[in-house]
């Protein structure tokens, strides 16, 4: 019996041992990690513009075609999905075909 408590007594031994090694590692680890981490930015860029939608095929001449062009152009401008120069640049092609 006297031998079977003392290898009980040395796996504690050796498995603390061992769990304390193991614990210090890891901290010593995220100390360096985490002093090799960049600053967080304190500002955040803002987003990128949304691209610009895709060129629609050019209207045809007929008058109603090319009003509902323009109000649904204008609607995109007011949403912000278009720029002045874009809105212009569109507005000029519609009145143009």
């Amino acid at each position: 019996m006297p031998g079977l408590l003392r290898g009980m007594a040395r796996t504690a031994v050796v498995a603390g041992t061992a769990t304390a090694v193991s614990n210090r590692v890891s901290r010593r680890q995220g100390q360096r990690w985490a002093a090799n981490q960049p600053a967080p930015q304190q500002e955040a860029a803002p987003p990128p513009p949304p691209p610009p939608p895709p060129a629609q095929p050019a209207a045809p001449s007929g008058g109603m075609d090319r009003i509902a062009a323009l109000k649904q152009l204008g609607e995109l401008r007011d949403q912000g999905v278009l720029t002045e120069e874009e809105f212009s640049s569109e507005k000029a092609r519609i009145l143009a075909s």
